[in-house]
C-alpha cells in the first residue's frame, strides 16, 4: 500500500491548504487536504450547496472542511459564489508550483436519465462553459432546489474556475427538470476530474507545460 501511496501522490509531500476570506457579505474558512479520503465538514448556510461540496469531496478523495457564513437574509449569491473562490484559491495553494501533476482530467456521472462530464484543464488560463444537451433539442430548464437555481451552480464553477486558473468545460446530456438529479453528477464528475487532474504521474519529473511554468 505505501508503494502505491507513493506512486500516486498519496503519502508523500502534504498538499494542503488553509484559507480565510473575510468580506462585509461572507466570511469563510476553509481547510483542503489534495491527498486525503474524501471526508468533509461542510456548513455554508445553503443545504443544497453543502450536500454537492461533500459528493464532490467524496468522490475527488480529498477532506474539506468549510465554515461559511454570508448575508444569507438577503440573497444566498454572496456565500454562494464566495465559498467557489476560497476553494479554487485553496486548489491552487494546494498544488503549489503543480510539479510532477497530470494537470488535465476528465470524467462522466450518471444520475437516473442525467450524464454529466467534467473536463477540466489546471493550465493558469482561467475560463468556464457550461453547456446542456437534450434530444430532440427542447430546452429543459431545471427548477429551484430548496432557493438554489442553475444560475447559481454556473457562478460557483466560474468562481471556481477563475481562482484556480483552470479552464473547466461541463456539459450535461438529458437534464432533468429536478435540478438534484441534474446537478448531482456534475459534482461528482468534479470531483473525479479534479482527482485525476492534480493526482502526481511519476512519468513527469517537472510542471507540467511546454513553457516550464503555469501561473
Amino acid at each position: 500500500m505505501g508503494i502505491l501511496k507513493n506512486i500516486f501522490g498519496k503519502g508523500s509531500q502534504k498538499r494542503t491548504a488553509a484559507v480565510n476570506r473575510n468580506t462585509k457579505e461572507t466570511r469563510i474558512s476553509l481547510n483542503l487536504n489534495l491527498d486525503g479520503e474524501g471526508k468533509s465538514k461542510i456548513n455554508t448556510g445553503i443545504g443544497f450547496l453543502d450536500h454537492m461540496l461533500e459528493l464532490c469531496a467524496f468522490w475527488g478523495h480529498f477532506d474539506l472542511d468549510i465554515n461559511a457564513q454570508g448575508d444569507l437574509k438577503v440573497d444566498i449569491h454572496h456565500t454562494n459564489e464566495d465559498v467557489g473562490i476560497v476553494l479554487g484559491q485553496a486548489f491552487k495553494k494546494a498544488l503549489g508550483e503543480k510539479t510532477g501533476i497530470k494537470r488535465i482530467g476528465s470524467a462522466s456521472a450518471p444520475m437516473e436519465g442525467v450524464t454529466a462530464s467534467v473536463t477540466i484543464d489546471i493550465s493558469g488560463r482561467p475560463s468556464c462553459k457550461l453547456s446542456m444537451a437534450q434530444p430532440g433539442g427542447a430546452a429543459v430548464v431545471p427548477q429551484m432546489n430548496e432557493g438554489y437555481e442553475l444560475k447559481y451552480a454556473e457562478h460557483f464553477f466560474e468562481a471556481l474556475a477563475q481562482q484556480l486558473g483552470a479552464n473547466i468545460n461541463i456539459k450535461i446530456d438529458n437534464p432533468s427538470q429536478d435540478l438534484h438529479a441534474t446537478l448531482e453528477p456534475v459534482f461528482k464528475a468534479l470531483g473525479l476530474a479534479l482527482d485525476q487532474a492534480t493526482q502526481i504521474d511519476p512519468r513527469r519529473k517537472g510542471i507540467p507545460s511546454t513553457k516550464g511554468v503555469i501561473d
